[in-house]
């Protein structure tokens, strides 16, 4: 399957800075101890990819799903095949006493890479998930990231999403949230991050979705007036890696929009992807007809497709990488954009979203407008569309 030719491409994002830099990434990555959190979601396999085939002489990956390690290394050993350095894989959460014992006694790491996060908008339908976003997104960061600074870490990378730019969901909120506190950490440990677009057939996503209901010979629903850019995996790994190992204190990596890169709809990629594998999208008038013509319709090598226009909770209108308040710089690379930030932070604030969160902890019940309501405490402009509808509402 060609993704690229799926999602409305035909060049690689990256291509020209990776080859013009790749002594310098080599050089680094084969002299240096790295640390994975989150190695086995898509993103973080991606970027335990790059670091892998580049002979780092520590590679330790942790993540709390087991099988997608397992996964992780199956495919490493089916292609890279193996390396001359540590490499280890350790099925543990980060917010675990496990995790703690395994910093202690594993050494210290040049690099750490978290790649752990609740990504997905629908984990704002209940409180409870969004509760556990904050945990992921937030509280695991700080703590990771002093853990990385206890054992003497050069660079603490973590990502972030195009969605902390002028968020409307709880989800990019909480990354922009996420983004705050690190400026305040950048003050005693240095750190990098990356913004880009949906990573085109990451795990839970629409698009891995088209995989799943093809597989199970069931239709396709899409939103058709929902724009948005696409990354491939590799892409994904490939960006992580340059602000991680190049990143200046405090940088935002994101992927210059070019030629290479347009927006394009959900709908237009299930398209795509059901004439790449050999099938005709059939337009239903519903969820119902869909479901109810989908073995007939397959059998004639044509595919049931309920497309819709996007009426849920958390969709913004366009997709953009930085806001006009941002700092960016265009020329350091050629395929790269940077938003370079100043420590800039109100300490009051996040001190005040750390107690708020504890206490709604404390009290053991919460819901979901006690959060909304700290959330605007540190993003006063938080552009927030309730629906009343979400994306587990839909086929």
């Amino acid at each position: 399957m060609n993704t690229l030719k799926i999602i409305g491409r035909n060049k690689e994002l990256f291509s020209m800075d990776l080859e013009r830099l790749s002594k310098t990434l080599e050089k680094t990555v084969s002299e240096s101890r790295f640390l994975i959190i989150g190695g086995a979601g898509t993103i973080g396999q991606a970027v335990t990819r790059e670091i892998f085939k580049r002979d780092p002489q520590v590679l330790h990956v942790t993540d709390i799903s087991e099988n997608n390690m397992v996964e992780l290394v199956r495919d490493l050993r089916s292609t890279v095949g193996y390396r001359a350095g540590d490499f280890k894989t350790f099925a543990v959460d980060c917010a675990s006493v496990e995790f703690e014992a395994l910093i202690k006694n594993e050494g210290s790491y040049d690099y750490v890479f978290n790649l752990s996060a609740l990504k997905h908008v629908r984990s704002e339908k209940d409180a409870y998930t969004l509760m556990r976003m904050i945990m992921v997104n937030v509280f695991n960061t700080l703590k990771t990231l002093r853990m990385a600074k206890d054992v003497g870490a050069k660079k603490y990378f973590c990502v972030s999403t195009d969605k902390a730019a002028n968020p409307v969901n709880m989800m990019g909120a909480s990354k922009r949230i996420m983004e705050m506190f690190l400026m305040r950490e950048s003050l005693t440990q240095k750190i990098s991050m990356a913004r880009f677009a949906n990573v085109a057939f990451s795990d839970g996503s629409l698009l891995h979705g088209f995989n799943q209901r093809f597989t199970k010979k069931q239709p396709f629903s899409a939103p058709n007036d929902v724009r948005r850019y696409f990354v491939t995996p590799q892409e994904s790994g490939e960006l992580c890696l340059l602000s991680g190992l190049l990143g200046n204190n405090r940088d935002i990596f994101f992927p210059k929009l070019s030629e290479k890169l347009n927006l394009v709809t959900f709908s237009e990629i299930a398209v795509s992807y059901l004439r790449e594998r050999g099938y005709e999208p059939y337009a239903c008038e519903s969820e119902d007809e869909a479901r109810d013509r989908a073995e007939d319709l397959i059998a004639k090598k044509q595919w049931p497709c309920y497309f819709f226009k996007s009426d849920t909770t958390g969709e913004k209108d366009f997709e953009e990488f930085f806001t006009d308040n941002e700092d960016i710089d265009m020329e350091r690379f050629e395929t790269v954009g940077v938003i370079k930030n100043q420590p800039d932070f109100d300490e009051a604030k996040l001190d005040d979203f750390i107690h708020g969160i504890e206490t709604l902890r404390e009290k053991g019940t919460w819901a979901k407008d006690d959060i909304v309501k700290l959330y605007f405490g540190l993003l006063p402009e938080f552009a927030h569309k309730e629906t009343g509808k979400y994306l587990d509402q839909r086929m």
